[in-house]
């Protein structure tokens, strides 16, 4: 490592990329790269300048006109350029950057696919790993097959085959940043040798050029590109998409197309901007710190699905309970029909819980309180058959024309029902605190159950046994196993203070018989 971090300085030298004298570049006993401080940073501390012409997209890569004719765009084309150019050696313009990053990330779409389903069966990667592969095997042979054929990039097969772009994709989803409306998102030398700390930041990623801050979605320079580029930064709606619109990858939008018009003859091209690239300090480091970047507030989920890695006590981790499982449990205690009912009820009056492509789902915090939706849901399940009536004959007068968007209209929806179920008597009785009534011990015994069910789907092993296993592991040598046990374990944690949470309610107090 250290001799390619040589290799790699000189590389910045010679393409303009400046690192500060503040900052030193050193390998660590695993074989990665991290930064850390020589002297003390200072807020507003500009650190590294990075020309765009020196960052790795679809439009400064070599194969910029197979990538336009193939007609390619997104994270697809950028991990069709980064293949390229690792094909090409030391004739590549980035070489000594590419040889300086590894092959591939180790995140789950990488290991052994039954290694994956073994290691995540349960957790909240369980499924999405799964169709990481099978949208990412579709995409290899829609779109880089025909590709392979063509033989316009002159290239060996092999250079671009499955495994390669999966170890692409591995890469993409780490270390690539969105750079600009024409650029896209690309490889930023430098500037994804900053190790992620939760919270804990001292460097930004920004523009010196403020034109550019209306492209980006979010305002958060920070989050590299990832495997999960559409919709929200729901940090457990981690099914794999292409593009950060939705854009088919295969039929690219006049956006999309308009990021590979240019080849390395000329990189800049017309109405691109070549305004430096910056890593300015946000938080003070002393002399000897390592320097971080922040990839975003994420659970352990996000964060290994994304980068391979986890974080011990995450505060960000969450626990997702399918609608699909509180139906099974409600079916188990009636019947299928009347959780049917019960469900639909409860959408009719306008509660959802959270949705992604195919499933809908509540959270659990990590302190283990349940989703308010949810809570809702189970006090539907369980009024009274001449009640449940009752409310759906009013159930279209209580639908309002707002959406619900925080948790003060979801209690304020909730009061109207309320109002139906449990009637003022004589017009003069004060309406209950409604959360109080989501906490009944009933509600309390079902959230046990359903958390008991949702347990169930790691296996047979015990929270001590992945305790004892997380214990005994090593981060290095068994890295897979050692980040899946820290995922399996906080969740479970999770699950373990929803019980704690929802036996803590009021119990409901047993009449004396005289």
């Amino acid at each position: 490592p250290r001799s390619r971090l040589r290799a790699f300085e000189s590389w910045m030298r010679e393409h303009g990329v400046v690192c500060s004298d503040a900052l030193r570049l050193d390998a660590s006993e695993a074989g990665g790269v991290y930064v850390r401080a020589l002297a003390a940073l200072r807020e507003g501390d500009v650190v590294a300048t990075i020309p765009r012409r020196a960052c790795l997209t679809p439009r400064t890569s070599g194969a910029a006109a197979a990538i336009k004719d193939a007609q390619l765009g997104g994270t697809l084309a950028l991990a069709v350029a980064v293949m390229y150019e690792r094909a090409r050696g030391a004739d590549s313009p980035w070489h000594d950057y590419l040889r300086l990053i590894p092959d591939c990330e180790p995140v789950p779409l990488v290991w052994p696919e039954d290694e994956a389903a073994r290691l995540l069966a349960g957790t909240e990667l369980d499924k999405t790993v799964k169709q990481d592969r099978e949208f990412l095997c579709e995409d290899w042979k829609e779109c880089i097959e025909p590709l392979i054929s063509s033989g316009e990039l002159g290239v060996k097969p092999d250079d671009l085959s499955l495994e390669k772009y999966f170890a692409a994709k591995s890469l993409l989803s780490s270390r690539s940043f969105r750079i600009d409306k024409y650029h896209g998102s690309g490889m930023v030398p430098l500037a994804d040798l900053f190790n992620h700390k939760t919270d804990g930041e001292h460097v930004h990623f920004t523009k010196s050029d403020a034109s550019d801050s209306d492209e980006e979605e979010d305002g958060d320079d920070q989050s590299n590109t990832d495997l999960d580029e559409e919709g929200d930064d729901d940090q457990n709606n981690v099914e794999l998409v292409e593009e950060e619109d939705g854009d088919d990858q295969s039929n690219a939008s006049a956006d999309e197309q308009s990021t590979v018009e240019n080849s390395t003859a000329n990189p800049s091209g017309e109405g691109s901007n070549d305004e430096d690239l910056e890593m300015i300090i946000v938080r003070e480091a002393n002399p000897g710190d390592e320097v971080y970047n922040t990839y975003g507030t994420m659970g352990n989920a996000a964060l290994l699905h994304r980068y391979g890695f986890t974080e011990l006590d995450n505060p960000y981790d969450i626990v997702n309970i399918d609608l699909t499982l509180v139906t099974k449990w409600c079916s188990s205690k009636y019947s299928h029909r009347y959780a049917k009912a019960r469900v639909s009820l409860w959408h009719m009056l306008g509660y959802s819980g959270c949705t992604s492509e195919d499933a809908e789902y509540f959270e659990i915090s990590y302190d283990g309180e349940p989703q308010l939706e949810l809570l809702i849901l189970l006090y539907i399940i369980f009024l009274e058959p001449e009640v449940y009536d009752k409310l759906v004959c009013v159930s279209e007068d209580l639908v309002g024309d707002d959406d619900q968007d925080d948790e003060q209209d979801t209690i304020d929806s909730f009061a109207k029902v309320v109002k139906v179920t449990r009637p003022a008597k004589n017009g003069v009785e004060k309406l209950p605190d409604v959360k109080k009534l989501l906490q009944s011990e009933g509600i309390g015994s079902a959230l046990a159950s359903i958390a008991d069910i949702r347990e169930s789907l790691y296996g047979s092993s015990t929270l001590k046994d992945d305790e004892e296993k997380l214990r005994a592991c090593s981060p290095v040598g068994e890295r897979s196993i050692y980040h899946s046990l820290v995922l399996r374990v906080s969740e479970r944690k999770i699950l373990g203070r929803l019980r704690k949470h929802a036996s803590s309610w009021p119990k409901t107090k047993k009449r004396k018989h005289t």
